[in-house]
């Protein structure tokens, strides 16, 4: 089973008011190379995230205030990488988290990009370590993820994640293809500001078993720390390359994790799940869809009942009659800027709206990211608490 490692973050975020968030539904167009999943045209794609960098940076409007930014797996070129982290350091703003999937690289050189950052990643690595002496694995394709922090005095952090959940291998003859697991996840513990989040890439949220799954750990964690410390988990960020994004895998998931009867599970009772997916202009290779990507959501608790709306860029629902609320976002390619909710948000006045979508953008080559028609007003989703 997978360690969560916990890790302090100096993260300044304003105490009493709601965090913003961006969810950027980009296309990814996968090839198989040499038993990697690489992206087809590189650059074309780094001038699509360099767009969205660009726009934060900028901060235009209330976008200076976006403390949380979401690419999907598998979506950031590796020859990027280093070109990607120095433009965060150098222009993004303090605390602000930005969390990327990158191609599929091997084992071997996962292995040197956690030791190039081993300030912040020395636990991973003596975990990597225990999993190359057992085997000959530095070939194995890794599917991984960044979590960049931009600390509140400017220091920038480079956390690093390996998938821990592949079903590749386990559904495939040939071992070559299988993905190296992944052994650890951060629970990231944000202070001055006291808000806990983590970042998983997309399979790693489901159920291997009922016993002893990542998401069990997950929820075991959480309630061990607010037995202990009367904290929880305030935010999971579920980063994906999904086409399969609404799957009734992550229905039961959200139902367990949510609406668990038998125990007491106030570690994640308010938790903010958000699911960020490429769009349905994806392409990966030897997966036979058709506009199965997209529909990006966030998921709060049914304790919080989130009315229901439809717009033509987003809507609400329960999910098939999950104890969740579910704000879900359209297929298409766009950037998705909302807030998160207060933590135990309880607020009688009718006027109060805690979770609203400040804006929906989709491309265009002459203006780039511009408000889309309808999805471009702010559009609100009152939570009210159950009678």
């Amino acid at each position: 089973m997978v360690k969560i490692i916990e890790k302090h973050v100096h993260l300044d975020f304003p105490l009493g008011h709601h965090l913003h968030c961006l969810i950027a539904q980009i296309p990814n167009r996968l090839a198989r190379r040499d038993h990697l999943f690489r992206l087809e045209a590189p650059d074309e794609q780094w001038q699509v995230v360099k767009s969205i960098l660009d726009l934060v940076a900028a901060g235009d409007g209330n976008m200076k205030r976006l403390h949380f930014l979401m690419f999907p797996e598998c979506s950031i070129p590796v020859d990027r990488f280093d070109e990607m982290l120095s433009f965060i350091d150098k222009e993004f703003r303090p605390n602000t988290v930005t969390m990327f999937g990158l191609e599929q690289i091997k084992l071997q050189e996962y292995r040197k990009m956690l030791i190039r950052f081993h300030a912040d990643n020395a636990d991973v690595i003596e975990l990597l370590e225990q999993d190359v002496d057992s085997g000959d694995i530095l070939g194995m394709p890794v599917n991984w993820c960044c979590i960049a922090v931009k600390e509140a005095t400017g220091k920038l952090r480079v956390f690093l994640e390996a998938k821990s959940h592949p079903f590749r291998g386990e559904e495939f003859l040939d071992k070559d293809h299988d993905l190296y697991r992944g052994r650890h996840f951060y629970l990231f513990r944000g202070e001055p500001a006291c808000f806990n989040f983590m970042t998983i890439i997309c399979l790693d949220y489901l159920y291997r078993d009922l016993y002893s799954s990542n998401i069990r750990q997950i929820i075991d964690y959480s309630d061990r720390l607010f037995f202990t410390k009367r904290q929880s988990l305030d935010a999971l960020f579920v980063i994906q390359c999904n086409p399969k994004p609404e799957h009734s895998s992550y229905r039961d998931v959200l139902t367990g994790f949510y609406g668990e009867y038998l125990e007491d599970t106030p570690g994640v009772r308010e938790t903010v799940t958000v699911f960020g997916n490429c769009s349905n202009e994806s392409v990966v290779e030897g997966v036979r869809c058709e506009s199965c990507y997209g529909v990006s959501s966030v998921v709060i608790s049914s304790r919080h009942k989130m009315l229901q709306f439809q717009e033509p860029e987003f809507q609400s629902d329960d999910f098939a009659g999950a104890p969740v609320g579910r704000l879900r976002f359209g297929p298409g390619s766009r950037l998705f800027y909302f807030n998160l909710p207060l933590h135990h948000e309880l607020d009688p006045r009718s006027s109060r709206l805690p979770l609203k979508v400040h804006s929906v953008l989709s491309w265009d080559k002459d203006q780039g990211w511009q408000k889309t028609g309808e999805g471009a007003t702010p559009q609100a989703f009152e939570m009210n608490e159950q009678d």
